[in-house]
């Protein structure tokens, strides 16, 4: 086939994601042998490839759908934000700087390890994606290819290499998704179509309606107005869907709607739920490790910014951040650090998980970070951390509670254990637990084993389902996007445009980009 396709978006989390992986489990089921790619990321969920490279966790996922194995061509491009103005460089699974917001949108320079981009700008990135998109599309059948925000972000179009810029480069059809819900959805694909270049116009196919709730014949007389005004069909209505979920790209909200919490409808085996809070930390990252505690029936989770929120809970988490001394601020500020230490004393279960694994230690040695120095930890473990320019990237396997486990590892923070118990290269201090591996309650006979000792501990009659499994429940999620694109969309367009590219002829929609 050799073909692709770009799902852009009217907004943010119109879809996008969805949407890629579904038409990627889709091809998959038809035997199509597909990859997904995003050529530009912004995320703080992130995961570790085998060769030992990082990209964004929703490409990963989409590679899930695909059944095939996620690489750093898929995500040459991570911006893992650490504050408001500035964002980590990860190219090509490695990462290369410090960078602001205007400093990668307007060029990118400085010393090692970013020699690849010194004195470049970031239309120069333009040759590593393509380069990356080129060698997929010669090793699969087709790449479908998400795009970031809208592609009408005028004040961004010259630098653009993850919207426009790269489906003019590869020639791509694209395909505009827009969230219904949030209402104006016409008038956001015609003036999403309106505000593009001529030449980007002639690639845009048509749209695709998401989250669509209630009778679609409604629908229909403004999907055939939209057609006369722009001359581009809609491919699809995909209905409002409870219980989807890939993992979120944005690290810096909550959101608790995560397919796996809302897809759980089994009440407890045992007597008791299990009520696990969250510790929102700021530029919290990863937070889809809690997912695989959410997917038990009778474990509630719930992120928390309160002191006072911990009081019932019988697990608490601290989870990972790209911030580690700013998290620990904020721990103190808001009182939960004094929270946390009385837990501790109480010997109710704490559970830290990277960057969170990092606090509960004694010190942190920070000059990379947030270039803070020596800064005190809680104390409630016997850790000391410093943090090293070299990231680490690693896939562990091990065992703990007599379970196997696995994981992966993302962090700058080089944690020396000085005591407690081992636990998953980390340590436990009576109900206080520690490690850098993200993912490990992913595992599901080490996750019943860890429930079982909380709910020792917190005196409750809970009992861990026998069958639960995470990796099944992630793959009847990926289905059932799957399933939406070949039941609500029109495949056979689709396949159509993956194959040949966009129609000739699509008529340009005044007043299109500005000079």
């Amino acid at each position: 086939m050799g073909g692709g396709l770009l799902v852009a978006g009217t907004t943010s989390d119109a879809g996008k994601s969805v949407v890629t992986a579904g038409i990627c489990r889709w091809l998959a089921r038809q035997g199509v042998k597909v990859a997904p790619f995003k050529a530009q990321n912004m995320s703080l969920n992130s995961f570790v490839t085998r060769e030992g490279a990082e990209i964004g966790r929703a490409q990963a996922m989409q590679a899930q759908a695909a059944r095939v194995e996620p690489t750093a061509l898929m995500n040459p491009v991570l911006l893992k934000p650490g504050s408001d103005r500035s964002s980590q460089v990860v190219l090509l699974g490695k990462p290369v700087g410090e960078m602001s917001a205007r400093g990668f949108f307007g060029g990118i320079g400085g010393s090692s390890p970013g020699k690849a981009l010194q004195g470049g700008r970031q239309e120069q990135l333009l040759g590593v994606v393509t380069d990356c998109l080129e060698q997929l599309r010669g090793t699969y059948d087709a790449v479908i290819c998400e795009g970031a925000g809208s592609p009408a972000e005028i004040n961004l179009r010259r630098t653009d290499i993850v919207n426009m810029g790269i489906a003019r480069a590869a020639r791509f059809p694209v395909v505009v998704v827009g969230d219904i819900d949030r209402g104006g959805v016409f008038a956001s694909f015609f003036g999403t179509t309106a505000l593009l270049s001529a030449a980007d116009q002639e690639l845009v196919a048509g749209y695709l309606v998401n989250k669509f709730r209630g009778d679609v014949s409604l629908l229909e007389p403004g999907l055939e107005m939209l057609r006369g005004l722009t001359g581009r069909q809609t491919y699809g209505v995909l209905p409002f869907q409870h219980g989807l979920g890939i993992d979120e790209e944005d690290g810096l909200r909550v959101s608790l709607r995560g397919a796996v919490r809302e897809s759980v409808v089994a009440p407890p085996v045992g007597e008791d739920v299990l009520r696990v809070a969250v510790c929102a930390v700021p530029l919290m990252s990863n937070f889809t490790d809690v997912d695989a505690l959410a997917a038990e029936p009778g474990v509630v989770v719930r992120f928390v910014d309160r002191p006072e929120e911990l009081a019932d809970a019988d697990l608490v988490v601290v989870p990972g951040t790209r911030g580690t001394v700013k998290a620990l601020e904020w721990l103190r500020a808001r009182g939960l650090a004094d929270a946390l230490a009385r837990r501790a004393a109480e010997g109710r279960p704490v559970l830290g998980i990277c960057g969170g694994f990092q606090v509960l230690g004694e010190h942190i040695e920070d000059e990379v970070e947030s270039r803070a120095g020596s800064v005190e930890g809680l104390g409630l473990l016997p850790v000391r951390v410093r943090f090293a320019r070299e990231k680490t990237l690693a896939r562990p396997v091990g065992a703990a509670l007599g379970e196997p486990v696995e994981g992966y590892e993302i962090h700058h923070g080089v944690a020396d254990v000085q005591g407690g118990e081992p636990f998953l290269d980390g340590c436990r201090v009576g109900s206080v637990w520690g490690t850098h591996w993200h993912g490990s309650l992913e595992s599901d006979g080490f996750r019943r084993a860890f429930l079982r000792q909380v709910a020792a501990a917190a005196g409750r009659r809970f009992v861990p389902a026998p069958d639960t499994s995470f990796g099944t429940l992630r793959e009847e999620q990926l289905d059932l996007l799957g399933d939406l694109i070949e039941t609500h969309a029109d495949t056979a367009a689709l396949l159509r445009l993956i194959e040949t590219g966009a129609p000739a002829g699509l008529p340009f929609i005044a007043p299109g980009a500005p000079a």
